[in-house]
């Protein structure tokens, strides 16, 4: 068997990785997920691949329903999966990897480890003009109960009583427009006082079909989110946050998420804003 895959793989390296899984003694279980749509699942997907709702990785709650799904239903998703402690997922979306970090982010709350993200998603993977298949694949499920670890959430009150301090960055991945409160989508415009912005977008590169850009590192140093840095990154429901969670877990930032995102901030009395 070959190694492990790392977090972030080249679509050719999946191929012939899972080529190898599928004619060798499987030392651990593989698992792909496909997060597009159903009907991009259905006009074609990797082979082996299942498809999930997106939805299922959230609450549903509003005001702020993009915070994570309850324990209970964390439990019947990866369960339904098959997953065992030794489970390797492969995830991939189709809009260069937001709900895939999502997904990677769900992971490190339930303590999972074994995870791997096609660059650049199936875009990529239909750039490079590896196989799909239109067969629809059903796992065999695994009775698995998750535990949410709540250190790895951040809540509006983590930030509040980390603002000002010098090693601590917020990341916002939403467009201009909402980061300076032209655009709104919650009772208040604006941003977390002191956050940096930095759309999800502008870290793709649409030359090479949306993988993470190749001076993703040096961007970001600019802006000043860098290793030395605790930062905490959010969107309007933590999926565009999901990507740039993914971007920092894979250049080693010391990165984590604010699930409640501007959903929950903006719709919050009493918490501070900047903004025109």
């Amino acid at each position: 068997m070959p190694d492990r895959l790392p977090l972030i793989a080249e679509p050719a390296a999946v191929h012939a990785f899972l080529k190898t899984h599928r004619e060798a003694v499987s030392t651990y279980p593989v698992c792909i997920v496909d997060l597009c749509s159903e009907q991009t699942y259905r006009h074609g997907h990797i082979e082996g691949a299942i498809s999930i709702p997106v939805g299922i990785l959230m609450s549903g709650q509003p005001p702020a329903a993009g915070k994570i799904a309850s324990q209970d239903q964390l439990s019947r998703l990866f369960s339904y999966l098959g997953t065992t402690s030794d489970t390797h997922f492969i995830v991939y979306d189709d809009e260069g990897g937001g709900w895939a970090g999502r997904f990677v982010w769900t992971l490190d709350v339930i303590g999972h480890k074994h995870v791997t993200v096609i660059d650049g998603g199936l875009i990529a993977w239909q750039g490079d003009g590896l196989p799909l298949v239109t067969e629809p694949f059903s796992p065999e499920p695994e009775n698995y109960p998750v535990t949410i670890d709540s250190t790895q959430i951040v809540t509006a009150q983590n930030i509040v009583a980390s603002l000002g301090a010098p090693d601590f960055a917020i990341w916002d991945a939403r467009s201009r427009a909402e980061y300076t409160g032209m655009n709104k989508f919650a009772a208040r415009g604006g941003h977390i006082p002191g956050a940096t912005h930095c759309e999800w977008t502008t870290l793709m590169d649409p030359a090479r079909n949306y993988r993470i850009r190749t001076d993703a590192k040096a961007h970001l140093d600019k802006l000043g989110l860098n290793a030395e840095k605790n930062i905490v990154t959010h969107c309007q429901s933590h999926h565009r946050s999901g990507y740039t969670y993914l971007v920092g877990k894979y250049l080693g930032l010391n990165i984590k998420a604010y699930d409640g995102s501007w959903s929950d901030w903006g719709n919050t009395d009493g918490l501070p804003i900047e903004g025109i």
